[in-house]
C-alpha cells in the first residue's frame, strides 16, 4: 500500500488512533501488526475486533476455546472486520487455589486494561468455567465498547452403571456416600472416569451453566448461546455467528450499558429463578451491575425471585442435566414461559439488535419433563432467599430449590468451626457433639475471611449423621457454595466474620432460628450478652503481608454488593490513552 485510505464507516472508530493515517506513530502501529503476515488492505479503515480468550489447559472447562476462536475470527472476517486474539487471566475452580473467586476481580481488571489499552472497537468475550463469563462481562462493563459473550458450553451426561453423573453434584453425593460406607472407595474411583466425558464445563446447572444463562438472559449473548453442548457442531455454529454479529454491533455502536439496562438485569434475576440457578449469580450480577452503575441490590433478588417458580428439572434441583435442556428447547424456551406469565420486561434490547421477546416468542419445548409448564414446577417459589436478621444484618442468601422443605423453618443448636481448618479437623470425628436437629455453622470464609470466599458453604454432614440415613442438615456460613451442590444451606452471611459481622460471635450451643418464609436468621441469645460479645471481639484473620493477596484484603467489599474492589466500582470509559511514541 503506497498510500493510507480509510475506508467509509459511519463514525469514527477508535481504532483509527492506532491505525488510522500516515503519520510516523501511524505507521508503527501498522507496520508491527505486519510482521504476522496481516495484508495492508485489512488495514483500510475496517473495524478491529478483539477476541478476549480466557483459554487455558489450568483451566479444563475453557480448554477446548482456541477451536472456538477460530471460528469466531471466521465470522468476523466475513462481516468485513480484523480480528485479533488476545489472552487474559484465566480462572478455574477446579485447580485454582486458594479459589477462584480470589482471582475474578484480577481477572475482571485484566479484561478492562487490555480492552481501554488496544486498538479495539469491539470485543467477542470467549468464556467457559464461572467466573471467567462475570469477570470478562465486569470488564467489557468498564470500558463499554460493543461486547459480546460466547460460552464454551457444557460436557455430555456423564454416566455411571445407568444413571447419570452430574459434575459436582455427583462428587459430593457420592463422597457423603462414603462416609456413610454405601459406597466403596474402588467404585468412587470408577466413578471418576465417568464424571468429565468431554470438553466443557459442569453438565448441571452449576454456575458455569447458570453464569450462560445469565449472559444470555441480560441479552449479552445471541439466543440459545447457554445450552449448546461444548462439543456440539451448533456450539461452533454460534460462535461463527456471533464474529459475524459483532462487526454489525460496532457499526451501530451497541454497547453493554445499552443492554444491560436495570430491565435487563431483573429479568436475569428471574431467568435464574426459573432455571434453579446457582446462588454465586447473585454476587456476580451485583457485581456487573455496579460496574454500570445500575441500582441493584440483594433486596431485588429477594423480591423479583418470591414468585418465580422453578421450571427446570435439573441436577442439583432435579433429575436431568445440560444436554437434555438443550435438546428441549433452552433457555429460550424459559425466557418464553416467563413472558407468556407476565415476569418479562420483554422489550429489552439484545446483542442481536431484536429484542428478548422477538428471540423466543416463537420457540417451542420439546421435552416437558426436562423443562416443565408452570404448574407442575419442580418449586412453586423459586428465585434466591435472602434472609436477615441479627445475624446477618448485611443479608444471608439460600436456594430454595435446592433445599429440604422440611428445615425451612428450623431452630436448632449452633456447632461452630472456627475456619475451613477447624471443619476439617473436627467433622469426622466421632465425639463430636452434635445430632441431625443441629446447625452447622462455619466462620471466617467470606472475601477477607478465606481469603477469596470460597465454595466451602455446603459442609459435609458428619459421618455418624449420614451412617443414620440423615443426607441435610441446616449449615450457616459467610462462605460460597458450588452451584453443582445442594442442601439447606445458608451463605454469604454479611458482614462476613473476619469483618467484625455477628456470625463472628455465635459459640457452641447457641440457639438458632431459620424461618425462610419470612426471611429471618436470628442467634436467640439475649442482647445485652449480644452486645457484649460483639464489643469483645478480636479479628484472628492474618492480614496477607503482599502481594494481589494483600490488594484483595485492603479493597474488596462484601458479597452483599457483589465482592468487587471498591476501587473498580463503575464505568471509566473507552476514552483512547496517550500514545507514547
Amino acid at each position: 500500500m503506497s498510500e493510507f485510505k480509510a475506508a467509509k464507516w459511519p463514525r469514527k472508530l477508535r481504532s483509527t488512533e492506532w491505525f488510522g493515517g500516515t503519520s510516523r506513530d501511524h505507521i508503527y502501529h501498522r507496520s508491527w501488526m505486519k510482521n504476522q503476515g496481516l495484508p495492508a488492505d485489512l488495514f483500510d479503515g475496517r473495524p478491529v475486533i478483539g477476541i478476549c480468550n480466557t483459554w487455558s489447559q489450568l483451566t479444563p472447562c475453557n480448554a477446548h476455546l482456541r477451536d472456538l476462536a477460530e471460528r469466531v475470527a471466521h465470522g468476523i472476517y466475513e462481516a468485513g472486520g480484523l480480528p485479533l486474539e488476545f489472552p487474559v487471566f484465566s480462572t478455574g475452580e477446579s485447580s485454582l487455589r486458594p479459589t477462584a473467586m480470589m482471582y475474578r476481580n484480577l481477572a475482571a481488571m485484566d479484561v478492562e486494561e487490555a480492552l481501554r489499552a488496544n486498538p479495539l472497537d469491539g470485543v467477542v468475550l470467549l468464556a467457559g468455567c464461572d467466573k471467567t463469563t462475570p469477570a470478562l462481562l465486569m470488564g467489557a462493563s468498564s470500558v463499554d465498547i460493543p461486547a459480546i459473550v460466547v460460552s464454551g458450553g457444557p460436557m455430555l451426561n456423564g454416566w455411571f452403571r445407568g444413571e447419570r453423573v452430574g459434575s459436582g453434584t455427583a462428587l459430593w453425593q457420592m463422597s457423603e456416600d462414603i462416609k456413610a460406607g454405601k459406597m466403596t472407595t474402588d467404585d468412587f474411583l470408577e466413578a471418576e472416569q465417568a464424571m468429565s466425558r468431554s470438553s466443557g464445563g459442569c453438565n448441571t446447572m452449576g454456575t458455569a451453566s447458570t453464569m450462560a444463562s445469565m449472559a444470555e438472559a441480560l441479552g449479552m449473548a445471541l439466543s440459545g448461546n447457554a445450552a449448546i453442548p461444548a462439543v456440539d457442531s451448533r456450539r461452533r455454529v454460534m460462535a461463527h455467528l456471533t464474529g459475524r454479529r459483532i462487526v454489525q454491533m460496532v457499526k451501530d455502536d451497541l454497547k453493554p450499558s445499552d443492554i444491560m439496562t436495570r430491565q435487563a438485569f431483573e429479568n436475569a434475576i428471574r431467568v435464574n429463578g426459573a432455571i434453579g440457578g446457582s446462588t454465586n449469580a447473585v454476587i456476580h450480577l451485583l457485581a456487573i451491575a455496579g460496574r454500570l452503575n445500575v441500582d441493584l441490590t440483594l433486596d431485588d433478588w429477594d423480591r423479583l425471585g418470591r414468585e418465580i417458580p422453578t421450571i427446570v428439572n435439573l441436577m442439583p434441583s432435579g433429575k436431568y442435566l445440560m444436554e437434555e435442556f438443550f435438546y428441549a428447547g433452552g433457555l429460550p424456551v424459559v425466557i418464553k414461559a416467563l413472558g407468556e406469565g407476565g415476569k418479562l420486561h420483554k422489550d429489552t434490547l439484545t446483542v442481536s439488535g431484536d429484542s428478548i421477546w422477538e428471540e423466543v416468542k416463537d420457540v417451542r419445548c420439546w421435552n416437558d419433563d426436562v423443562i416443565r409448564p408452570v404448574d407442575q414446577a419442580l418449586t412453586a417459589n423459586g428465585g434466591i432467599v435472602v434472609l436477615r436478621g441479627n445475624l446477618a444484618p448485611g443479608g444471608a442468601v439460600l436456594k430454595p430449590s435446592a433445599a429440604t422443605a422440611e428445615l425451612l423453618q428450623h431452630r436448632g443448636r449452633a456447632v461452630v468451626f472456627e475456619n475451613i481448618d477447624d471443619y476439617k479437623a473436627r467433622i469426622n470425628d466421632e465425639n463430636l457433639d452434635v445430632d441431625e436437629t443441629c446447625i452447622l455453622v462455619m466462620k471466617n470464609c467470606g472475601p477477607k475471611g478465606y481469603p477469596g470466599m470460597a465454595e466451602v458453604g455446603n459442609m459435609g454432614l458428619p459421618p455418624k449423621i449420614l451412617r443414620q440415613g440423615i443426607t441435610d442438615m441446616v449449615r450457616i456460613s459467610d462462605a460460597r457454595m458450588s452451584g453443582t451442590a445442594y442442601g439447606t444451606v445458608v451463605l454469604h452471611t454479611t458482614p462476613e466474620a473476619a469483618a467484625g459481622g455477628p456470625l463472628a460471635i455465635v459459640q457452641n450451643g447457641d440457639m438458632i432460628e431459620l424461618d425462610v418464609e419470612n426471611r429471618r436468621l436470628h442467634l436467640d441469645i439475649p442482647e445485652v450478652e449480644f452486645s457484649q460479645r460483639m464489643a469483645a471481639w478480636t479479628s484472628t484473620v492474618a492480614v496477607p503481608p503482599s502481594g494481589y493477596a494483600r490488594l484483595f484484603f485492603e479493597h474488596v467489599q462484601g458479597a452483599d454488593t457483589g465482592a468487587d474492589f471498591d476501587f473498580l466500582k463503575g464505568c471509566r470509559g473507552a476514552a483512547v490513552p496517550k500514545d507514547s511514541h
